[in-house]
């Protein structure tokens, strides 16, 4: 059986797609770089991370996005001889307002880099790209608020939308209609579209017409999926995309959450997996009946198990270039780390404080179980207060805890804990003097949701430091946000005078 999750720990907003024995699925990052993760599979099992389709940020610029704006919903497609990419960049999701700008980018191999985008137009946010199997193409639109789904044709050669845009779908009446993927299975397109909201009542509706412009008539037996909220389930389940096997078996990837007994969803947004079987009327169920999401699903026939490598949970900063599974916020994590100023460390600039928008100097890793630990060991030599470095436990730049150095009004070197909840900075514990030495730094996050500190100077012990933390502010649901838990390691340099960190090594451990 397969377990779900399947890509744990924010991986939200799934697009999947199978070339020959190969499966790939792309996923939502959205203010934090490179934009969109992509993962491989042989047996939709297990997964690898790889190399991301933005790259370089003439492709997507985030800096100044907000939080949880950015790279949503990616839909990543195939048509035989290109790789397409369809995203959007949110700018602003305030009120009424969205400034939602959409674009595609494509490759002939996924190893390679990718084009320039392609703008699309800026008419609501997840759109999709249709590959019909008559060779034509169109970019399927939700409407900015929530107003509908349209479709438009689209010429890959010259990057233009042809003819006129069709409202092909008003939504199933349940509201909130997004996330829409197009397909042309048998006699009949079907839709399938994101309903009720990103939350506990988010579900997966499908729609279907005998032409590509419709009228589309919704599935009279209900939702495709939509959760069971029973503590312990997988919840707010949605967002849903269908891929055949080439054993002609069909599985529904979507995204879904896994809350505690206090409805706080601290690795946020994650992708599982659900096997389909068609009925004689050719509409999709889930194979295991009904329409809640499973904890496990059926394996594909025909294909054998093929485990992944996973990275290590230590990184000792040893090779000349960081694998793909960091993230950075709004920009390049090369525009302020260097592997090579100091062989087998990485050297980290100061950049602005946590709670910028634009310039940010954090190297993370996303928290994938709910029992986990993040630990490193510095060396770092400020030389006013504007200047810090250390270990992090974060949302988003509102929502954060920060153990590290940094000086005081008087020129010392002092221990601080700061907590960021809702944008509003206040100190854990009275600055602690610090001598000169490496210092290592660990923030353990435990089973109940307390979050623990430590550090250690030079060769000693770990010391624990008694303060009372814990995941209140670090979850989807307090925060009001899209993403999950991470943990990293950040510098400042708020006085802008070059101060750089030098990191040994960064161990983040992860258990269920």
């Amino acid at each position: 059986m397969i377990q779900n999750p399947i890509l744990k720990g924010f991986c939200p907003d799934p697009s999947i797609i199978r070339v020959d024995d190969d499966y790939y699925i792309a996923t939502s990052t959205f203010e934090w770089w490179p934009g969109v993760r992509l993962f491989h599979s042989k047996d939709l099992q297990h997964w690898e991370q790889i190399a991301s389709p933005l790259r370089r940020q003439s492709q997507a610029d985030l800096t100044g996005d907000p939080t949880s704006g950015g790279i949503w919903a990616p839909c990543l497609s195939y048509d035989g001889q290109y790789y397409y990419l369809v995203y959007t960049d949110v700018k602003t999701k305030k009120g009424r307002f969205y400034n939602t700008h959409n674009y595609v980018i494509r490759t002939r191999d996924l190893a390679e880099e990718w084009s320039e985008p392609v703008y699309l137009n800026s008419i609501g946010f997840d759109p999709s790209l249709f590959h019909d199997t008559d060779g034509r193409k169109y970019l399927v639109n939700m409407v900015n608020g929530f107003r509908g789904v349209l479709v438009q044709e689209y010429d890959p050669e010259t990057g233009m939308l042809l003819g006129e845009r069709h409202k092909v779908y008003a939504g199933s009446g349940l509201g909130f209609t997004e996330g829409p993927h197009l397909y042309h299975i048998g006699d009949y397109y079907y839709l399938i579209v994101a309903e009720g909201g990103t939350s506990y009542n988010h579900c997966v509706t499908i729609a279907r017409a005998t032409s590509v412009f419709g009228p589309y008539e919704t599935c009279p037996y209900g939702p495709l999926l939509n959760s069971d909220q029973t503590p312990g389930q997988l919840q707010k389940c949605g967002h849903g995309d269908i891929v055949q096997t080439q054993y002609d078996e069909w599985y529904l990837v979507h995204l879904c959450a896994r809350p505690d007994e206090k409805k706080q969803c601290v690795l946020g947004r994650e992708t599982a997996i659900q096997k389909l079987i068609w009925r004689e009327d050719h509409w999709p169920r889930l194979k295991s009946g009904g329409t809640y999401a499973d904890l496990q699903t059926e394996e594909p026939i025909g294909i054998a198990p093929c485990p992944m490598e996973q990275a290590p949970d230590r990184d000792d900063f040893d090779g000349a270039m960081l694998p793909d599974l960091y993230d950075s916020p709004r920009v390049p994590i090369e525009d302020f780390i260097s592997l090579t100023s100091r062989i087998g460390y990485l050297r980290m600039y100061g950049q602005e404080s946590m709670n910028s928008l634009h310039h940010v100097a954090l190297l993370a890793r996303r928290q994938t179980g709910k029992e986990a630990f993040a630990e490193t060991q510095m060396d770092f030599s400020p030389d006013c207060l504007e200047q810090f470095a250390g270990i992090s436990y974060l949302y988003d730049a509102m929502h954060f805890y920060l153990l590290g150095k940094t000086q005081d009004e008087e020129g010392h070197n002092v221990l601080v804990i700061l907590k960021s909840d809702q944008g509003a900075i206040t100190d854990l514990i009275t600055p602690l003097p610090l001598p000169d030495g490496t210092l290592t730094l660990r923030i353990d996050v435990q089973r109940d949701g307390n979050v623990l500190f430590s550090y250690a100077v030079g060769d000693a012990e770990l010391t624990h430091l008694p303060v009372q933390a814990d995941i209140s502010i670090i979850n989807d649901d307090y925060c009001k946000g899209f993403t999950g838990a991470q943990f990293g390691i950040y510098a400042h340099d708020m006085a802008g005078l070059g101060s750089y960190a030098d990191f040994d090594y960064f161990t983040v451990n992860c258990e269920e």
